[in-house]
């Protein structure tokens, strides 16, 4: 006990000029800091005794989070302008301390994660995730977790890459984990497809994702780029150069993982429901097409009448467009005729039916849509 008594003894010393600064700054009244230095020391007693769990790091850090709020807001109120505050280091080392005294707590982690982010604290960022990850390899979320913040927040897409293939290194049977790759990968297309749009990229003659891709000059990729098959926590450099080199327009990364998938679960075909739900928030991005093709495709290779094969060919036509556009209607004309002739041939009829009045409501939520084909759209979905 008396042991637990010195480290908080020691850690609140450490404090205590910067508490002097904030009163003589007029930031917090002698009674605030008072009452800031008897919660961190109920604090520190408590981390510091046995028996201390993941939590009790998590309301400190939580504390010392207000506290820090309100010591901005007071800096900017008042106009002091330099204050030697360690208010964001401080939290750190809480958590630093919570996740080296209870480091199978996965939550605990995800909060350290959730704080860098939040400050953008990109060096920090990295070594929390480098050493969760190590601690835990078998974990996908924090695989998919790492993953997210290297393309969203970090723009690269190589690191969000390499993130993704260690870790289905260790996690090749977790369904997640390819899934969440796939939609990674989808992302990172419309993402360009929305850049490419806002630039005006493609107009006067220039290349852009609307445009036909010529097949022979895509790099063929296979199931090693998207997951190779080196040892330990190395990154396959040669791999992720291919998968760099590879049109984002030609939909040949998602396509390649879901290949890959396939085949690392011998064919299930509720892994090809998985992709086509997941592909419904992707309907803008025309690479969508190819990779519902090839879904197609691959169920007509395996000899499976499935709904998911006849839902590609309905959903196909229209991917891509918008709902207001002059190309939608006659598109969506052909969308109807091939839902027609699918429930006729299907022995899934409440399946295909289920699919087609979700793809119909998402179709009716669309703003600016043409009377005539809501009307058309409501009828349809009513008739299912």
């Amino acid at each position: 006990m008396a042991a637990a008594s010195d480290k908080a003894r020691f850690f609140l010393e450490q404090s205590v000029p910067e508490l002097k600064e904030f009163e003589r700054k007029k930031i917090f009244s002698s009674e605030e800091i008072s009452k800031i230095a008897r919660q961190r020391s109920d604090f520190e007693h408590k981390i510091n005794a046995r028996g201390s769990t993941p939590s009790d790091y998590i309301r400190y850090a939580e504390f010392e989070m207000n506290v820090d709020s309100l010591r901005k807001k007071r800096v900017k109120r008042l106009g002091v302008k330099s204050t030697a505050h360690n208010g964001q280091r401080r939290i750190f080392f809480v958590f630093d301390r919570g996740t080296k005294r209870h480091p199978s707590d996965v939550g605990l982690w995800l909060q350290s994660i959730e704080y860098a982010k939040k400050q953008q604290a990109h060096k920090k960022l990295s070594q929390i995730f480098a050493n969760a990850l190590r601690l835990h390899p078998t974990r996908p979320e924090l695989w998919i977790y790492a993953a997210q913040s290297a393309m969203e927040d970090n723009g690269d897409m190589t690191e969000a890459r390499a993130y993704m293939q260690r870790g289905l290194r260790f996690n090749k049977n977790k369904k997640a984990l390819w899934l969440q790759y796939l939609r990674l990968e989808m992302s990172y297309i419309a993402k360009l497809q929305t850049r490419r749009e806002i630039l005006g990229i493609g107009r006067g003659g220039e290349t852009s994702d609307a445009d036909p891709v010529d097949e022979r000059q895509v790099p063929a990729l296979t199931a090693d780029d998207v997951a190779p098959q080196t040892q330990g926590d190395d990154v396959d450099a040669k791999a992720l150069e291919n998968m760099r080199e590879a049109p984002a327009q030609s939909g040949a990364i998602p396509i390649a993982i879901f290949d890959a998938a396939m085949t690392q679960f011998n064919n299930d075909p509720h892994l090809t429901q998985d992709v086509l739900y997941m592909l419904e928030d992707y309907t803008h991005v025309k690479a969508t097409a190819r990779v519902l093709y090839h879904l197609r495709d691959s169920l007509d290779r395996l000899a499976r009448r499935s709904w998911v094969r006849d839902a590609c060919e309905v959903w196909t036509p229209v991917v891509g467009l918008q709902p207001n556009s002059a190309d939608f209607p006659p598109a969506f004309r052909s969308s109807l005729k091939s839902l027609r002739e699918a429930q006729k041939k299907t022995s899934q009829q409440a399946e295909l039916a289920a699919w087609a009045k979700r793809w119909l409501q998402r179709l009716l939520e669309a703003e600016d849509l043409d009377p005539a084909i809501r009307r058309v759209a409501e009828s349809v979905s009513q008739s299912l």
